[in-house]
């Protein structure tokens, strides 16, 4: 485990997908414990990748044509934080 920031960026992404699959799951064993299992639940989640994790790759691959080196960088991170913190409160709202 290192610290550089490709690393980082990379972490990043790993607990986005984490906290998703963590989310997906939750939901998953909620609604069919319950007895209401819909298959279509899962296209909330892949509106979420269309809608969250695509635009932080998109912003990830203009990263090498920015002039300042690290406008974009805080965008991907200030951007990953928010996806993160959202999953976590998804997470906490499915618990109560």
């Amino acid at each position: 485990m290192t610290f550089t920031l490709a690393d980082w960026m990379m972490y990043t992404m790993w607990a986005i997908f984490g906290l998703m699959i963590i989310d997906f799951l939750i939901a998953f064993f909620q609604s069919f414990w319950k007895g209401s299992f819909d298959p279509t639940f899962v296209l909330g989640y892949l509106k979420d990748v269309l809608y969250y994790v695509l635009p932080l790759e998109i912003v990830l691959s203009l990263i090498p044509t920015d002039p300042t080196g690290w406008t974009l960088v805080i965008f991907y991170f200030v951007g990953g934080i928010a996806v993160i913190l959202k999953y976590l409160l998804d997470i906490k709202r499915k618990f109560r």
